[in-house]
C-alpha cells in the first residue's frame, strides 16, 4: 500500500495542477525534484487525478525498460489501470479502454508510426528523466496535449538543446537541503581527494572519454588510492563504486577481491539473469561492494547503500546527482551516508546538498555551461594520453607552475624554488616507475614536451625574458633532472643492498 503524500509532495501537485488549469493546452511544464524526493510517486498521483478529474488520456514516457515496469507498478498501487506499450504489444483491444499508457520513447515512436497509438487522443504527456534529449523530438506529435517533464536536474547536457527551448515554465520542488533537514534524505559525509586529471580527454558527447578514463583509473596508483580511500572512510559499509569504463571497473573488482573484500562487477553488457543474481547478492550481503559502469544511475533503488565512491570524473551535472542520489535514501537506522570523490567532481559542481538556483540554470543555461567548463590554463593543458601508461605508480603527473610561483612569492621565497620543485617531481616520477637507472633516464626522454611546457609557464611568471634565456632554462632543467635522478636511484640501490 502506498504511503500518504508528504506535505511538500501535496504542495507541488497542487501547484502543477493550478498551472495546468491556468495555462492553455499544449503548455509544457518542467518539474524539478531531487533524486529520492519521490518523483514517480508524484507523477503517478498526477496521472490518477488527471484521469479522475478530466477523464483524459495520459501517456507516461520513460527511457529504460526497467523504468516502464517500475512506473506501471507505482500506478497500479494507486489503482490507476495502465498499459505498458512495449515491443510485444502489436494491437490494443477496444474493450480494455485504457486511459493511461506507459512507454519507452523509441517504442512509442514506432507505435505511432504503425497507427497503434493516436497521439491526438492523448491529453497529458508525463516525461520521466526529462533531461534526456531523446524525448524532445516526440513532443511535437502530441498536438493538443499538455506536457509535464520531471527531472532532478533541469539542465540538458547538450547545450545546443537547452530545456527552455522545449518547456514554457519551470516548477522547482523541495531542495536537497530541506529534504535532509526534514528527514526525507540522509545527510552526506563527504571526502575529497585531489586527483590529477590532465591526461583525461573530452569526447564528442562533452564528457571524458572511456579510453583515457580507463588509463587513469586502472593504473596501480589510482587503484591504491581507491582502496586507501575505501579503507579510510567506507570500510565494511555497503558501497557502490561508479566507473567510466568496463576495463577500470573490472580492475577495481580484481583489486578489491585480492584485498579480501566482498565485491562484484556489473555493467550494461551483463546478462539479465546474472545481473539479477548480483543485485540480489548485493542486497543481502553485509558490507558488499558493487563496482559498476552506466547501469545503476537510474531505475536502481537500494536504500541500504551506505557509501558512494565516484571513481571517475564527469562533466555531467545530471550524472553527478544521479550517482550520489543512489546513497541518499533515508532509513530509520541510516541517517547519514558517505561520499568519496576521486574525480574532482565536487570542485566542478559544488557540494551535492549545496543550494542551487535551478530557475537561473533553466533561464540561462549557456552561462551555467560556461561556468562549468571554464578552465585555468593549467587545467586546460592536456598531457599526452599515452604518457600515463609509462607512469602507472604516479597519481600526480603534472605540476601547476603558475600556482607554485604565486605561492612562492606569497611566502617571500625566491622564484627559482619553483623550478627546483618541478624538477624534483619529475625525478621522483621517473624513479618510482623504473627498476634501473637506465630505465629511469629513458623515461626522462618521454617528458620533453612537458618540460618545454613547464619552462614556458615559468618564463611567463618571470615576465620579460629572452628566447635565449628560455632555451637555456630548458637545457638546464634537463641537466638538473638527470643529475637528481642519478642521485635518487643510487641512494635506492644502496638502500636495497643494505637491507
Amino acid at each position: 500500500m502506498e504511503h500518504k503524500l508528504y506535505p511538500y509532495q501535496e504542495r507541488d501537485i497542487r501547484i502543477l495542477f493550478e498551472r495546468l488549469a491556468d495555462l492553455p493546452s499544449q503548455t509544457r511544464l518542467l518539474y524539478q525534484l531531487p533524486t529520492g524526493g519521490g518523483k514517480t510517486r508524484i507523477f503517478s498521483e498526477i496521472a490518477g487525478r488527471f484521469i479522475s478529474e478530466f477523464g483524459g488520456k495520459v501517456m507516461i514516457l520513460t527511457h529504460r525498460m526497467e523504468l516502464c515496469g517500475q512506473t506501471s507498478a507505482a500506478l497500479k498501487a494507486l489503482a490507476v489501470k495502465n498499459k505498458v506499450i512495449n515491443s510485444a504489444v502489436k494491437r490494443l483491444s477496444a474493450k480494455e479502454q485504457h486511459r493511461c499508457f506507459v512507454a519507452m520513447a523509441e517504442t512509442l515512436k514506432n507505435r505511432i508510426k504503425s497507427g497503434l497509438i493516436n497521439p491526438a487522443e492523448i491529453d497529458l504527456v508525463i516525461i520521466d528523466e526529462a533531461h534526456h534529449n531523446s524525448f524532445q523530438k516526440l513532443l511535437s506529435k502530441f498536438e493538443k496535449a499538455r506536457v509535464i517533464g520531471v527531472t532532478a536536474t533541469p539542465f540538458s547536457s547538450d547545450i545546443s538543446k537547452p530545456m527552455k527551448n522545449y518547456y514554457h515554465e519551470l516548477v522547482v520542488g523541495e531542495s536537497i537541503g530541506n529534504l535532509i533537514h526534514e528527514g526525507f534524505l540522509a545527510k552526506p559525509v563527504s571526502w575529497r581527494y585531489d586527483v590529477e586529471l590532465n591526461s583525461l580527454q573530452t569526447g564528442i558527447n562533452g564528457d571524458f572519454t572511456i579510453a583515457t578514463s580507463d588509463a587513469l583509473y586502472a593504473s596501480p596508483a589510482m587503484l591504491e588510492l581507491l582502496l586507501h580511500s575505501y579503507e579510510s572512510h567506507a570500510k565494511n559499509k555497503k558501497t557502490l563504486i561508479f566507473n567510466n569504463g568496463i576495463f577500470a571497473s573490472k580492475e577495481v573488482c580484481r583489486h578489491f577481491n585480492e584485498a579480501g573484500y566482498p565485491v562484484r562487477h556489473l555493467d550494461g553488457k551483463t546478462p539479465d539473469d546474472e545481473r539479477k543474481e548480483i543485485l540480489a547478492w548485493f542486497k543481502k550481503t553485509k558490507g558488499a561492494i558493487l563496482t559498476s559502469v552506466s547501469i545503476l544511475t537510474t531505475g536502481f533503488d537500494e536504500p541500504t547503500v551506505q557509501a558512494v565512491i565516484l571513481n571517475r570524473a564527469t562533466t555531467s551535472l545530471t550524472l553527478y546527482h544521479q550517482m550520489i542520489g543512489r546513497g541518499s535514501r533515508r532509513l530509520p537506522q541510516k541517517k547519514t551516508f558517505t561520499i568519496i570523490d576521486l574525480g574532482n567532481n565536487t570542485d566542478r559542481f559544488g557540494e551535492w546538498n549545496a543550494p542551487l538556483d535551478w530557475q537561473k540554470v533553466f533561464d540561462y543555461p549557456e552561462a551555467y555551461y560556461e561556468a562549468l567548463h571554464s578552465k585555468t590554463e593549467f587545467e586546460a593543458h592536456q598531457l599526452p594520453a599515452d604518457l600515463r601508461a609509462h607512469f602507472p605508480n604516479t597519481v600526480q603527473l603534472s605540476f601547476d607552475i603558475q600556482q607554485a610561483h604565486h605561492d612562492a612569492i606569497a611566502n617571500q621565497l625566491k622564484s627559482k624554488i619553483v623550478i627546483r620543485n618541478a624538477v624534483r617531481q619529475h625525478a621522483l616520477m621517473c624513479a618510482d616507475n623504473s627498476d634501473s637507472l637506465e630505465h629511469a633516464l629513458m623515461l626522462t626522454g618521454l617528458l620533453e614536451k612537458e618540460i618545454s611546457w613547464r619552462v614556458k609557464q615559468y618564463a611567463k611568471c618571470l615576465g620579460r625574458v629572452t628566447k635565449n634565456y628560455t632555451e637555456w632554462l630548458q637545457e638546464d632543467y634537463k641537466t638538473r633532472l638527470k643529475a637528481l635522478l642519478t642521485k635518487i636511484m643510487s641512494r635506492r640501490a644502496l638502500h636495497q643492498l643494505a637491507s
